[in-house]
């Protein structure tokens, strides 16, 4: 692919694959496809039929989220694609994509828009190109319900090149979404053997020893109360008028933090210091959504919502199947919101082996978080380099 000067961008992106010169040109979608809407579905839901209704949900998932009908109402046809026109405020779902692979498989929903491509028009290039382009978003004025209508979606212009220059991108960005979808299913596949581990090496409710086991270890575990066994730190909120956007301030950790795959990620800072927690520390949010549990890379300032716990590697996984096993749900309380207290934490019950099983247990689950979190930043960096691919080989 070769780089275009500055001076041609205007109707040119500013990548793209050689031997390709002439200029894109405007259309509007209807001179490049057809449209149609979709049709109720509602009463011809079925657990068992034979066909995938395809909603909002399962586009917006890409698939994963599925409802089926008994009856192919809307038949949508391969290479055809199907575009939300419906969604909530500010929803993820509005003017998303999902290009049809299979015939006789697939039945359009209300709401949902059918685009034909023309035969002069690459499906997988008008997919990547529609799919929430930021003409559709900007009718989301994020409060109320956003609808797309026919019109305001067949007088979408946008510049299109030639057939050929189109096939080209078309199979590029396939081959990336491929590629992407492959380090999903791994990622995807990791988590689920974790979870299956966590089933296994952990005793189950009312168990002495758990399923799976290393060598050497034969004795009971011993349920024991969290607050016996750890420091648990309640959080205490510094006022509200010393919190800024500094990063040379002292980060504040506090309900609903952003604890993702584990981890705490700083996204307001306090000059005023009230109750802290140091770097490794593990992190429990205690109001919604209450029992989310991370580590803390950073000395920080824990405020009202969150715990500090200090706690080696396997309490970290032991609070992370508490989590995932809906433990935390049934002692959570308030009618505004889920929340846990100070006993509820120090009084949970906790199975316990000796350490040095602790400390094989905690080795292991780390070894298996590390390899998650590779192919985490291998996927992420897979979607960062599709999005400068859009940038730059659209106009």
């Amino acid at each position: 692919m070769a780089k275009i000067d500055d001076s041609v961008k205007k109707k040119v992106p500013e990548l793209r694959f050689k031997g390709f010169t002439d200029d894109w040109k405007e259309r509007k979608l209807i001179e490049v496809a057809d449209y149609r809407n979709g049709k109720a579905h509602e009463k011809d839901i079925s657990e068992a039929g034979d066909y995938i209704v395809v909603n909002s949900k399962f586009v917006s998932t890409n698939g994963l989220v599925k409802k089926y009908s008994d009856e192919m109402i809307a038949p949508l046809s391969k290479n055809e694609i199907a575009f939300v026109l419906s969604d909530v405020p500010n929803g993820r779902a509005i003017a998303r994509t999902f290009l049809i692979s299979e015939e006789n498989k697939y039945s359009l929903n209300q709401r949902i828009a059918g685009i034909t491509p023309h035969a002069d028009t690459n499906s997988y290039f008008l997919h990547s190109l529609m799919n929430r382009n930021h003409y559709f978003l900007r009718f989301d004025d994020g409060v109320s319900q956003t609808n797309l209508s026919k019109k305001e979606v067949e007088k979408w212009v946008e510049l299109y090149p030639s057939y050929g220059e189109q096939q080209k991108i078309g199979s590029f960005f396939k081959e990336l979404d491929d590629t992407i979808a492959l380090h999903q299913r791994k990622l995807d596949l990791l988590k689920e053997q974790k979870k299956g581990y966590l089933q296994k090496i952990f005793p189950k409710n009312g168990a002495k020893v758990p399923e799976l086991r290393f060598g050497g270890f034969a004795d009971d575990w011993e349920e024991r109360k969290l607050g016996d066994e750890v420091l648990i730190v309640m959080g205490q909120s510094p006022n509200s008028e010393n919190y800024t956007d500094n990063p040379n301030d002292h980060i504040l950790v506090q309900g609903n933090a952003d604890i993702k795959n584990g981890h705490v990620f700083p996204r307001v800072w306090t000059t005023q210091v009230t109750k802290q927690a140091e770097k490794n520390d593990l992190i429990l949010s205690v109001r919604a959504p209450v029992g989310d549990i991370g580590k803390t890379d950073y000395d920080v300032v824990i405020g009202r919502g969150v715990a500090a716990i200090k706690g080696n590697e396997f309490i970290f996984q032991n609070l992370g199947k508490m989590k995932s096993d809906g433990y935390w749900t049934r002692y959570s309380t308030g009618s505004t919101f889920e929340s846990i207290n100070s006993s509820d934490i120090k009084e949970a019950i906790i199975s316990i082996p000796r350490i040095e099983e602790q400390q094989k247990i905690g080795s292991f689950f780390k070894q298996l978080d590390n390899t998650i979190a590779l192919h985490q930043r291998k996927l992420d960096l897979l979607k960062e380099q599709k999005k400068g691919f859009l940038q730059k080989m659209f106009v």
